[in-house]
């Protein structure tokens, strides 16, 4: 695929996503998205449910209105922070085979969160691209909750898919938003293939990687990704959910991924690691390099950068690079300056936008 086309406007491809966990750019604007050459943003359904809550958002105009943001705007299902943090605590609440019960104070208030649940939210959230709900895993998990993943990601997939087209149906809207499924299975390539074949018969407009891509060790796991990429129809969209190492997304876009998000440019600047590319290697082919070591890291709080007057990165065209150099950001950070923030912010915004450009050229 070329591009996708959503009810905000067409996206190129591959694209990339930074995370607006709660409706904005944390130390950064919209206009900074724009700027960077991105066209739509990843926002949390779950954390956007606690604060301020989808019926003041949907009184609002929807998360376009409520944010001011024009570009496309995905919402995750919510379900994988419920999982997480129930994985992490049982008291959190458990996993049924109908829903998610939820208790967010670890006490006798309780929630619960279905598939049907799950799309009503994202309909009052006005997203252009939704997730349907699934049971996340970990690869090390057994056998037998990878299977019980699958089963009951496609049963959720189904009810999903089901709700989300008698909602859309009574919207008014002329243009219709995208419904993703997620493929898990863990690493069970046999799984994966079930969930992804089950998923199909659905019917989505797009397919997620479902899971964690890493191991116990915290290693990147690419034979995961493209067992899940196998699963999933060459024809649609295909998304690496949570990814985000420079290195990572052009692996995946190798293995046929085209839409990916992350909070690592937006993280990474608010602790003063700036992403460059390493000399020669701001082309298609730089950036295709076996060895993956095509950008690096400027810490800009580093001593050597306190009297040079470079840019972080010359090949940029970002606000930072073409108006201030290294010395001056060491100076904004050493004094606390919220700048700081904002041009580091950008600045990774844009090597990101710039990376999916040369990603997209053939």
């Amino acid at each position: 695929m070329k591009h996708l086309d959503t009810p905000s406007g067409r996206i190129p491809l591959p694209a990339f996503f930074p995370d607006a966990t709660y409706g904005a750019i944390r130390a950064g604007t919209f206009d900074d998205v724009y700027a960077a050459g991105l066209y739509g943003c990843e926002m949390n359904s779950y954390h956007l449910m606690t604060k301020p809550g989808a019926k003041l958002i949907k009184s609002l105009g929807g998360l376009h209105g409520f944010t001011g943001y024009k570009g496309a705007i995905l919402t995750d299902s919510g379900g994988f922070q419920l999982y997480s943090l129930i994985r992490e605590n049982s008291d959190y609440g458990e996993i049924r085979d109908k829903e998610i019960i939820f208790r967010p104070d670890r006490g006798k208030e309780k929630l619960s969160f279905t598939p049907e649940k799950c799309i009503q939210v994202q309909f009052q959230y006005g997203s252009d691209v939704m997730m349907a709900l699934d049971m996340c895993t970990h690869p090390d998990d057994p056998i037998e909750v990878q299977r019980r993943s699958v089963e009951l990601t496609a049963k959720w997939g189904a009810r999903c898919r089901e709700e989300f087209d008698k909602l859309a149906k009574q919207s008014k809207s002329e243009r219709k938003p995208l419904l993703l499924g997620i493929v898990q299975g863990g690493s069970d390539p046999v799984l994966r293939m079930e969930c992804g074949r089950r998923l199909e018969e659905i019917g989505f407009d797009g397919y997620g990687f479902g899971g964690w891509p890493l191991d116990a060790n915290g290693s990147f796991r690419p034979d995961i990704l493209r067992m899940a990429a196998d699963a999933m129809p060459d024809d649609k969209i295909k998304y690496a959910m949570g990814l985000g190492r420079p290195e990572e997304i052009v692996q995946c876009v190798e293995m046929g991924y085209s839409l990916f998000d992350c909070v690592i440019p937006t993280r990474e600047a608010r602790h003063q690691r700036l992403y460059v590319f390493a000399d020669g290697c701001a082309t298609p082919d730089g950036v295709r390099r076996s060895d993956g070591k095509f950008y690096k890291f400027h810490y800009i709080l580093d001593d050597k950068h306190a009297r040079d007057g470079r840019s972080v990165d010359e090949s940029c065209d970002c606000e930072l690079c073409r108006n201030h150099s290294r010395a001056y950001l060491h100076h904004l950070f050493k004094m606390g300056d919220p700048s700081a923030m904002r041009l580091a912010t950008a600045h990774n915004l844009r090597f990101y936008g710039r990376l999916m450009e040369l990603l997209r050229h053939e």
